[in-house]
């Protein structure tokens, strides 16, 4: 894929395709990747060792999937006793001992190992010249024609036949198209094993191994000549060697569990404080209180409605704990000095609408330290989503693009933290400690300026962007802007960096950087960011095809160079990679106030409630700062063990145990057949009209084309990648057929008729698509990984002003909504698959969180109508129900605060959250549900809103004082208000009626200041730092609040007529 052969664009439907701009050289050549000679096994990264009669180890015989023996023991006796590629489980080898679940077999006899769960015979370790890698599985009886017309594409097996087959490795790197392929020639019809293992060649190799060895073992003896005839291992050079081979065999993370002397008392807390919530209720509803039996039954109703959402929110931290990654032994498996690099292939996606609202020099620097990113430059693509076709982000892009030839190659060569130039100029460290280059210096003072200089030319296309020609935008060779009207416009796509074009001021290749905005036409419906994240998803799969997406927000930026080899950890863990859908990774923020005054940082959610999910089923997808496996999105379903197929504690304990496999067990093997089968090549429609030969039914194959193109679309060069497990382009495709290929697959009517946004990729059908695509991940049985390594790996911007802050929340809390009323609620959607139970009751509190916002409002003014009208909720207590009520108070602040012990969450962290929680409530999420209601019932749609990023020019915080009016503000506003009111007229009330009446005032004024305390923060943003606050909120507010009071006065609920007439028949006629 060439870059700077300039922009791409076009629409499918319009039969059009242009190249609109050509300002690049031509591209040097691409440069051959190197292979390695030898068959290298591909969980350890060792060499495959030999069986017992000196031929060479194959562990399975279905794909000749290479796997040394020690890996193959471990996975029969450790893992899940499948093949990593075509998912067989694995045959008992001769000298193998004999695992549960292994079935007679009439030819392995091997009655002396058979029992043996030591070590089996010796084996031997020798290289390998021949091709063996993994492909898809064949079917040795048919003939399979190409996917295009004469067209080779990714995965796709040359010209096979009964009696031709290749087998090739599923590695992604790239490949001269003037180099042929080796290809080795086996029968299908014979065993694996017997190919050219017992030639003249092989024993040569072997003998040479068994000398090397020998020689090793000599000079390890005679370096220490105390050892002789003890044990070598540790020692000398071969020991170190054996000592690596142990390391990277090692797993590539580990499980960190809370203490248990925390966590056990934080759950007897938990059953103390339910039982304790029985007592309460019992008592509340057996003692109303007569004269307010208004006010005690919405007090009840609402007390209910909290204890219901303290379990779903309490019961999922059941099992909190914490991860540890390990780089060194992903660098020693996967990423070995002078071998070619064995890491996966990765595809980052950065999302953009608005570069007025999401400021340029904010997306360039989250760019720029993707490019950076420690990693091998071939296996990285950026790609860049502008779903406003604003012409401003594409001349920032190019710009980007050019510094980023000059900063990369600075940022590795003295190791700096963090890439992104905007916020490392910024650090208020010691930038030279642990440097030790007499030139640092010189070089970061001319990279300051350089990045000065840059920042001056992106401000500068910022102001002429705020004024819009009237005959629009037009490009450098004076062709018109295609994007002028951001809802009408052809799909487009530049190449800014490539293979074959993009080289740094050293000479070295830089990562791919890919620019994309879709096309849009009136009519059709785009699904904002999820139809976004979509076509970059087919665009990137034709394009680059890396075998895991990692997607984040414009402004959140690589704080950690070391990222992708985190995420790398769990997602190549042979164990846990093969089940895990996505790595999510804390949200953390540059810019915030110092006391955080809105809880813009989710400290208690991330280092919370997120530890907790990881201890179940797995974190939610949060929306940005994700590393997601491919194969998921697609729709596909896990590989589960028979561990994670049993039927989970409440099944267990309701039907007991079975010695039968269960039916979902049979299920979900079932649909892991299905998906293997489903791996063989794709047939074109073409070759099957005209008639393929040693076919018996071409109805069946023409049905399952079909089936493919309503799944994933028509676009059969992205139907092949799908099965691409490894990712990889083919390497003889022309760059030129591939962004034909991209541009349609980016047009607005690709989707039509498709499970696109309903089962596959981002799912459609709430604002906030990350929870929604989270939740249909986990429904079908997926995992997912919570990663929070000791250095922040992303890092962002959030609004720290009042009004944005609210209306990011309600945003939030109307896709909470939305999704709360589709067919995809949790409450009743997915029971057919694995979702495990706490998992569930998780999601269905992410879901009806904002509905706790009606009885929340209620109980904020339940104290100021006491204060008003002199009664109270609660009647007289005695000395048996104080007890339950002190109690209560105690537990819930002992289960805050065992809480904030086991995550090391501070106690102002905790506290912001909760004040948040009461100000969010009492006006977006209140909000949230009326806006959620009229849109289901009426159809009425509310817009989108971006959350402004805008950078903090006027000072530290400016943005923090600054007052933006919103309908949001006056409900919360009402409520401090009236709770004012209502302690003044309590105390008055008091002090008129002498000292007995101050007992029951403490009560009613205690829960006033309770709700006072909470909305502090609000109260201190509507005064900002002039302590003025704007007359239409006084206005609004005094208004409600004294219809209310005049109302409530006037009407006097809570007095029976019986008692009206008393008191009038007192006064007599002469009142």
């Amino acid at each position: 894929m060439a870059a700077n052969k300039g922009m791409v664009a076009g629409s499918r439907n319009r039969n059009e395709f242009v190249m609109i701009r050509h300002d690049g050289d031509a591209p040097a050549p691409a440069k051959p990747a190197k292979s390695a000679n030898g068959q290298v096994c591909q969980i350890c990264g060792d060499t495959v060792g030999v069986s017992a009669t000196g031929d060479v180890f194959v562990a399975c015989n279905e794909c000749a999937f290479p796997v040394c023996r020690p890996c193959y023991e471990y996975e029969r006796k450790e893992g899940n006793q499948c093949c990593p590629q075509c998912k067989t489980r694995y045959k008992r080898q001769k000298g193998s001992p004999r695992v549960h679940g292994d079935e007679e077999e009439e030819d392995v006899d091997d009655l002396d190992n058979e029992f043996n769960n030591g070590k089996g015979p010796e084996w031997q370790l020798q290289r390998d010249d021949a091709d063996l890698s993994s492909s898809a599985r064949h079917e040795p009886h048919h003939r399979i024609p190409r996917l295009t017309s004469g067209q080779q594409i990714s995965g796709e097996i040359p010209d096979a036949s009964p009696d031709r087959h290749s087998i090739r490795s599923p590695t992604s790197s790239y490949v001269d198209p003037s180099v042929p392929v080796p290809v080795r020639i086996v029968d299908p019809s014979k065993d694996l094993n017997s190919y050219g293992l017992n030639s003249v060649d092989w024993k040569e190799r072997v003998e040479s191994w068994r000398v090397k060895q020998d020689k090793n073992m000599m000079q390890v003896t005679n370096k220490y000549p105390e050892a002789r005839g003890g044990d070598m291992e540790g020692t000398g050079s071969n020991g170190e060697d054996m000592q690596m081979v142990d390391d990277a065999r090692l797993p590539l993370s580990r499980i960190v569990p809370i203490p248990s002397n925390q966590v056990n008392l934080y759950r007897i807390v938990i059953i103390l404080r339910l039982i304790i919530l029985c007592f309460f209720f019992q008592y509340r509803v057996s003692h109303p209180v007569n004269n307010a039996y208004g006010l005690w039954l919405v007090s009840v109703i609402c007390e209910v409605w909290f204890a219901l959402s303290w379990l779903l929110d309490q019961f999922p931290k059941w099992y909190p704990i914490n991860r540890e990654t390990y780089l060194d032994r992903l660098a020693l498996r996967y990423d070995r000095e002078g071998e070619p690099s064995q890491l996966a292939p990765i595809d980052v996606f950065v999302s953009t609408v608005d570069p007025l609202k999401e400021p340029p020099l904010i997306t360039a620097n989250t760019v720029l330290s993707i490019l950076a990113v420690d990693y091998p430059v071939d296996k990285v693509s950026c790609y860049v989503s502008d779903d406003g076709s604003a012409m401003l982000t594409f001349e920032s892009l190019s710009e980007t693009a050019e510094f980023a030839r000059k900063w990369v190659p600075f940022c590795k060569k003295h190791n700096i933290e963090p890439r992104a130039p905007e916020f490392y100029f910024a650090q208020k460290i010691d930038y030279l400690k642990d440097k030790i280059q007499p030139s640092f210096v010189k070089e970061r003072r001319a990279m300051k300026r350089e990045y000065e200089e840059f920042k001056v030319r992106i401000n500068a296309l910022v102001a002429k962007a705020q004024k819009v020609p009237e005959e629009g935008w037009t490009m450098a060779d004076g062709t018109a802007w295609p994007g002028n009207n951001p809802r009408d416009h052809p799909g487009m796509i530049q190449v800014f960096l490539g293979h074959s074009g993009g080289l740094d001021t050293d000479g070295n290749e830089l990562p791919r950087l890919v620019y994309v905005s879709r096309e849009k036409r009136p009519g059709f419906q785009h699904h904002k960011k999820a139809g976004a994240m979509n076509a970059l998803i087919r665009v990137s799969a034709v394009l680059t095809n890396g075998a895991y997406l990692l997607n984040v927000d414009c402004d959140h930026y690589f704080n950690s160079s070391k990222a992708l080899r985190e995420a790398m950890c769990f997602m190549m863990d042979p164990a846990l990679g093969r089940k895990t859908c996505y790595v999510q990774f804390p949200q953390r923020f540059d810019g915030i106030d110092l006391h955080d005054r809105y809880a813009n940082r989710n400290i208690v959610f991330f280092d919370i409630n997120m530890k907790g999910l990881d201890g179940i089923q797995g974190p939610v997808y949060v929306g940005t700062g994700c590393c997601f496996n491919r194969q998921a999105l697609y729709g596909y379903d896990p590989v589960l063990t028979e561990a994670d197929l049993e039927p989970n504690i409440v099944v267990k304990s309701c039907c007991g145990r079975r010695k039968k496999k269960n039916k979902s067990y049979m299920d979900s093997q079932s649909r892991i057949m299905k998906r293997t089968e489903s791996s063989a090549p794709i047939f074109n429609m073409e070759d099957i009209e005209e008639g393929i030969e040693g076919y018996e039914d071409e109805r069946s194959v023409l049905m399952s084309q079909r089936k493919l193109e309503k799944r994933f679309g028509q676009s059969p060069i992205f139907i092949a990648s799908t099965f691409m497990t490894q990712g990889g382009i083919p390497p003889s495709t022309n760059p030129a057929s591939l962004l034909k290929e991209a541009i349609h697959v980016i047009s607005c009517g690709y989707e039509d008729k498709t499970e696109w946004g309903k089962e596959i990729g981002w799912i459609y059908g709430s604002v906030t698509e990350d929870i929604l695509t989270g939740f249909k991940m986990h429904a079908r049985g997926w995992q997912s990984i919570y990663c929070m390594p000791p250095r922040p790996c992303f890092k962002g911007s959030a609004p720290i002003n009042l009004s944005d802050r609210l209306n990011q929340v309600l945003r939030w809390a109307l896709g909470s909504v939305e999704i709360l009323l589709s067919r995809h609620c949790p409450i009743w959607y997915g029971y057919n698959g694995r979702l495990k139970l706490l998992e569930r009751l998780a999601y269905i509190n992410t879901i009806v969180y904002p509905i706790t916002s009606i009885p929340l409002i209620a109980y904020c003014v339940l104290p100021a109508i006491c204060l008003l009208t002199n009664k109270f909720i609660i009647p007289e207590i005695s000395n048996y129900a104080g007890m339950f009520f002190i109690l209560l108070f105690a537990s819930i602040f002992a289960t805050g605060i065992l809480e904030l012990r086991w995550s090391g969450v501070g106690i102002e962290d905790w506290w912001r959250n909760e004040q948040f929680w009461v100000i969010g409530g009492t006006s977006a999420h209140l909000f949230a549900v009326f806006q959620g209601l009229l849109k289901v019932l009426a159809g009425i749609d509310t817009n989108f809103t971006v959350t402004s990023k805008a950078s903090d020019e006027d000072g530290d915080f400016a943005e923090l004082y600054v007052f933006k009016w919103t309908t949001l503000l006056i409900p919360p506003t009402t409520v401090l208000v009236i709770n004012l009111v209502g302690m003044v007229a309590g105390i008055s009330y008091a002090i008129n009626s002498g000292y007995q009446s101050w007992g029951p005032l403490f009560g009613k004024l205690f829960f006033s200041i309770w709700v006072i305390l909470h909305l502090y923060p609000f109260l201190k943003g509507l005064m900002g730092r002039q302590n003025r606050t704007p007359t239409i909120v006084i206005v609004w507010s005094i208004l409600l609040a004294s219809i209310f009071s005049l109302l409530w006065v006037k009407i006097d609920p809570f007095i029976s007529p019986t008692q009206k007439a008393a008191a009038l028949g007192q006064c007599g006629v002469n009142c």
